[in-house]
C-alpha cells in the first residue's frame, strides 16, 4: 500500500502501458525515478540526468518528453508509455522489428530511448509537422519527404555514444513505411496508439 501523503509528499495515479499505478511520492522525484525507482520498469534509462541525452525518452501523452526533467506529479492523470509498453504482447511493435532486423544498436543503453522517440517521430511527421530542416514549413504545406536528413534533424536528441546513427537512421525509415502501409490499409501500427484504456490498477 502506498504510503500517506504528507507535505512534501503527493499520492498520485499513473496510467502507465495500459495500468494504472497508485503511488506516493516526493513533489521533487523525477518521472524517471518513478518509473525505475519505485516502479521497477528500469527498460527507460539513466544517462546524463539533465535532459541532453534522449536515454530517458517515454511518451507522455503519445508525444515524447526526458522523463528526467518531468516531475511525476505532473504526470497523473496522463498516458504515459515506456519502452515495455510499446509492444503489443509478442508481437514487437514495427519500429522495434525495424531496430531488430537493422542492427540500429550497439551496446544498446540507448535503444529503449530511441524506440520511444522514433515512434513519436513517425506519427509527428504523419500528421504534417515541420522540423527544422523542413524546406516548406507554410501554413497546409504538404509534408516533407522523410529524407534522412529530416531523420537525423528529429532524432538529434537522442544520442548514440556507439555511433550507430547510420543504422539507427535506416530503421526509423523502415519503421515509417510499415506506419505508413497500415495507414493505408486501414489498420492502426500496434503500440500506444492503438492500445484500448486502461483497466488494471496496482499499487505501489
Amino acid at each position: 500500500m502506498a504510503p500517506e501523503p504528507s507535505s512534501t509528499t503527493s499520492a498520485i495515479t499513473l496510467n502507465i502501458n495500459g495500468e494504472k499505478r497508485h503511488l506516493s511520492v516526493d513533489h521533487r522525484t523525477t518521472l524517471l525515478d518513478a518509473l525505475r525507482e519505485r516502479l521497477d520498469l528500469t527498460g527507460t534509462k539513466k544517462g546524463c540526468d539533465q535532459g541532453q541525452c534522449g536515454a530517458c525518452t517515454v511518451l507522455l501523452d503519445r508525444r515524447r518528453v526526458v522523463s528526467c526533467l518531468s516531475l511525476a506529479v505532473a504526470a497523473e492523470g496522463r498516458e504515459i508509455t515506456t519502452i515495455e509498453g510499446v509492444a503489443e504482447g509478442d508481437e514487437l511493435h514495427p519500429v522495434q522489428q525495424a531496430f531488430l532486423d537493422l542492427d540500429g544498436y550497439q551496446c544498446g543503453y540507448c535503444t529503449p530511448g530511441q524506440i520511444c522517440s522514433a515512434i513519436a517521430v513517425i506519427e509527428e511527421h504523419a500528421a504534417g509537422w515541420p522540423s527544422a530542416a523542413t524546406d516548406d514549413v507554410r501554413p497546409g504545406a504538404a509534408p516533407p519527404p522523410l529524407t534522412p536528413d529530416e531523420i537525423r534533424e528529429r532524432m538529434s536528441g537522442n544520442l548514440c555514444r556507439c555511433g550507430a546513427y547510420v543504422s539507427i537512421v535506416r530503421a526509423v525509415a523502415r519503421g515509417a513505411e510499415a506506419h505508413a502501409e497500415a495507414h493505408a490499409a486501414g489498420r492502426s501500427a500496434n503500440g500506444p496508439a492503438s492500445r484500448s484504456a486502461a483497466v488494471k490498477e496496482a499499487a505501489v
